[in-house]
């Protein structure tokens, strides 16, 4: 019962990592896994350190339509001045470069395939439209799967439409787990926790620093949503910007990128858990494209009223050393499991990271 077999859309920074960690978490075996080129499929489990030295530099780039993967064609790279930079390695890019793999056109289309034998799903795929995972999301409850859906997206807007769609993931069995990543996810649900010494919250201030040495070149994805929460920049304005264009507003700001009052999705995941209202919480932070030192310590603050009429703040910090790797994908992982309890226990719908703690 506490076996979990999990699938992984999208190969880039996320899910090559969090396959990677797999192998290090109890109970999980990673049976499937897929970008835009292939489609890798082992019920068994897959030879995880195979697939990943086969995919090593394989992380793409392209500023298109995040619905070009959606719609499971096949895209050819774009010439129209959009970037794309997929680099290669063995015969076939991507996934398809792994022995394990077949090249498609389809790869979103052949997991669902596959999904009676799957447990979980973490879907790591571009966040550049924010009706993206969602649309995804909704293709597996067309194909009645029954399980668990998680993903890592950042934007508060993105909840709404995973919000109407509950009814027709309740009706497949869909335990949906959203913003389950770093933040919002793990400092959601660490917002969560240091809120039950309150009776009354003021304000929720998230903070965060990530350091990226390797740079835009291999955390494409991460950088590029990031840039769409700078003043002058939206989702659509960034998805359009070639890779030379990222790079320039990257040496713009000294490679050292501030970002305040960002529209993360924390601030409507504490307000759907009842923690406090959406407009109670900031986030922001600094990102280092040139140190793998945190140029900032990540930390979250909550501050708000006790029962015997105190006013405090509940501060939680993260280790500095601790890599946004490993405080994106471990909770990832960690919410996939808890949410595999919550669906084998009859528990359909859209969850937070902050229903998975202590309510308020």
């Amino acid at each position: 019962m506490n076996e979990i077999n999990f699938a992984v859309l999208g190969t880039g920074g996320i899910g090559r990592r969090a396959l990677d960690l797999s192998k290090e978490k109890d109970a999980l075996t990673p049976v499937a896994a897929c970008d835009r080129h292939g489609v890798a499929v082992d019920h068994d489990g897959l030879d995880v350190d195979e697939l990943m030295a086969a995919t090593e530099g394989n992380v793409a780039s392209e500023a298109r339509r995040a619905s070009d993967d959606v719609s499971g064609e096949h895209r050819e790279p774009r010439t129209d001045g959009g970037a794309t930079a997929v680099k290669q390695s063995g015969e076939m890019r991507g996934v398809a470069a792994s022995v394990q793999a077949d090249p498609t056109d389809s790869p979103i289309d052949d997991v669902v395939a596959e999904a009676d034998a799957i447990d979980a799903v973490l879907i790591a795929l571009p966040n550049l439209e924010h009706d993206f995972i969602p649309n995804v999301a909704e293709r597996f409850a067309e194909a009645d799967y029954e399980g668990v859906l998680v993903d890592v997206l950042k934007r508060s807007r993105v909840i709404g439409h995973l919000d109407d769609r509950e009814d027709v993931f309740e009706e497949s069995g869909i335990t949906f787990v959203c913003g389950a990543g770093a933040t919002p996810g793990f400092l959601t649900g660490a917002a969560a926790l240091a809120a039950q010494s309150f009776v009354e919250i003021e304000e929720v201030e998230i903070w965060w620093g990530v350091g990226l040495k390797s740079g835009y070149e291999d955390n494409r994805g991460t950088v590029r949503e990031d840039i769409a929460h700078l003043d002058g920049y939206d989702i659509e304005t960034a998805r359009n910007l070639t890779d030379e264009a990222i790079e320039d507003i990257v040496e713009e700001h000294d490679g050292r990128i501030e970002f305040t009052d960002m529209e993360h999705a924390d601030d409507v995941l504490l307000e759907r858990a009842g923690i406090c209202d959406a407009e109670d919480v900031t986030v922001g932070g600094i990102l280092d494209v040139r140190s793998d030192e945190k140029p900032t310590t990540t930390t979250v603050s909550v501050t708000g009223r006790t029962f015997d009429g105190e006013r405090g703040t509940n501060t939680f910090r993260l280790d500095d050393d601790t890599s946004m790797e490993a405080n994106v994908n471990g909770p990832a992982l960690g919410y996939l499991k808890a949410g595999v309890r919550r669906n084998r226990a009859g528990e359909y719908g859209v969850f937070g990271p902050a229903d998975l703690m202590p309510g308020f």
